[in-house]
């Protein structure tokens, strides 16, 4: 089932462009067919980004959690601060996938495979693979790569997409449909050159170390990645774009001593997020509850909040939520604002149809940290289940006028306008939902639903969907162009 959607969304003639709650209309595809010999501006990388993000969207196991989202794009901003030549803000996203895999691309988007996650043993580990992943965008080497491709008559936006989208989601699917030219000439813009590879070490450890992690631990992924290869007959997905020769594992070791050593205190945030990825994302619920049990009886740790989180998701996971709640509540009681209980906690109360207690319990929370997404769509989502809908509306509102590309809280928007009956709101928003995936077409005519549903007095909302309407179009129209 996830081949055949990943092949169909990667061979597909759509590719996809992400739009607001208000449609852009200066969406305008870089000319590749001219310019790609010269380093693409920065204005133009941007827009490629943006393609592409959309691509992944809507062809790949995205994954739409608020919890690790919010701790990946902390972890990844953190590092973003401490890296040199930022040029425009970062997007760090998440791909349900078991492999170890990272990958960046134009415009600043990184993406990482959950299996990254679960397979590194300390955050530094993982801040390591996203600090060289940054390095690769900051020193422009997608885009240095079309300077230097020798022929460039077949690239394109759709070949170059197409061709890095194989790789970085699907690396199997990619490496059986590379045959046309305009595929081959996208892969070549991810796969590293080992030059590329050593300067993005450099920078990315410098990058790890600024940033007050410990720069030994790059050198320690790389010698695991390295002792996979030896005992697989097919290399980790990362090392598909990523060259590992011997020599580099060395280097980076070498590199490392050059920097004052750093003891690190483990991070609960990471091992919460590590535990949150096994019990959802690596393993069905009644192996992760084999899994933590085990680990929780063996384990000679002092703290083993982290396992008792993941013993407590995998339970909730089988509805089994009053053994679920009596796991959670003295972690809760522990840590009473933390993130990873609050979310947990809300689904267990929801589960139990006490969804107006979880709504109590948020609105201290939301209105002491108003639009964190884990808290606003937390809040927002017991709202909806307790059917006041006044208060899901007003948090999910707010909300998108700071995030307003965020596509669970689009969702959740639609769910509630579904639920209180107003038509022309549910069809505007779920016209949204649809421009995101990039389907113009269909977002088209639920606005035109909408407007059927507005009242003949209501000028100004007509005028205005009617507008929206006419942008939709638009876009599609742009996105034919390819």
């Amino acid at each position: 089932m996830l081949k055949s959607l990943l092949l169909g969304g990667l061979l597909g003639t759509m590719l996809l462009f992400s739009s607001s709650s208000n449609a852009q209309t200066d969406f305008k595809l870089p000319d590749l067919g001219s310019s790609a010999l010269e380093v693409l501006p920065i204005d133009k990388e941007k827009t490629l980004g943006k393609v592409m993000m959309m691509q992944i969207r809507g062809g790949s196991p995205l994954v739409q959690d608020p919890v690790l989202d919010e701790y990946i794009s902390s972890l990844g901003n953190k590092l973003v601060a401490n890296a040199n030549n930022v040029r425009f803000p970062f997007t760090f996203f998440m791909i349900d996938n078991q492999a170890i895999n990272a990958f960046a691309f134009y415009g600043g988007h990184v993406g990482i495979h959950t299996g990254l996650i679960a397979q590194s043993d300390n955050e530094s580990q993982l801040a390591s693979v996203l600090g060289h992943e940054i390095a690769h965008v900051t020193q422009r080497h997608l885009a240095r790569r079309l300077q230097h491709q020798k022929d460039n008559s077949a690239l394109t936006v759709a070949g170059i997409v197409t061709g890095i989208l194989a790789t970085i989601i699907a690396p199997d699917a990619g490496m059986a449909i590379l045959s046309a030219s305009t595929t081959q000439a996208g892969l070549s813009q991810l796969s590293h050159s080992r030059k590329a590879e050593q300067e993005a070490d450099r920078f990315g450890m410098q990058t790890l170390y600024n940033a007050g992690f410990d720069p030994t631990q790059a050198g320690a992924f790389l010698t695991k990645l390295s002792n996979q290869v030896r005992f697989q007959t097919k290399p980790p997905a990362f090392l598909l774009t990523h060259p590992l020769p011997d020599s580099r594992v060395s280097d980076v070791r070498l590199r490392a001593q050059q920097y004052q050593a750093r003891q690190i205190q483990p991070s609960h945030d990471f091992n919460s997020a590590k535990s949150r990825v096994i019990a959802r994302y690596q393993l069905d619920s009644k192996d992760a509850q084999a899994y933590f049990e085990n680990e929780i009886r063996k384990s000679t740790l002092l703290d083993k909040k982290h396992l008792e989180y993941g013993l407590a998701i995998s339970l909730l996971d089988q509805k089994k939520t009053k053994e679920a709640e009596k796991i959670l509540l003295p972690l809760l009681d522990d840590e009473p604002n933390n993130l990873f209980y609050l979310d947990v906690y809300t689904d267990i109360l929801i589960s139990q149809d006490r969804a107006e207690h979880a709504v109590d319990i948020l609105t201290k929370h939301n209105n002491l940290r108003p639009n964190n997404q884990v808290l606003a769509l937390n809040y927002a989502n017991s709202a909806i289940k307790a059917k006041q809908y006044d208060i899901a509306e007003q948090t999910l509102k707010l909300f998108l006028l700071d995030d307003p590309e965020h596509l669970l809280a689009k969702e959740l928007l639609t769910e509630l306008y579904k639920n209180n009956g107003n038509q022309a709101a549910y069809y505007e928003a779920k016209a949204s939902v649809l421009a995101a995936y990039g389907a113009f077409l269909k977002a088209a005519d639920e606005i035109q639903r909408a407007l059927n549903h507005v009242d003949t007095l209501e000028a100004v909302k007509k005028t205005r969907l009617k507008a929206l309407l006419k942008q939709y179009r638009q876009m599609q129209k742009e996105l034919a162009k390819l």
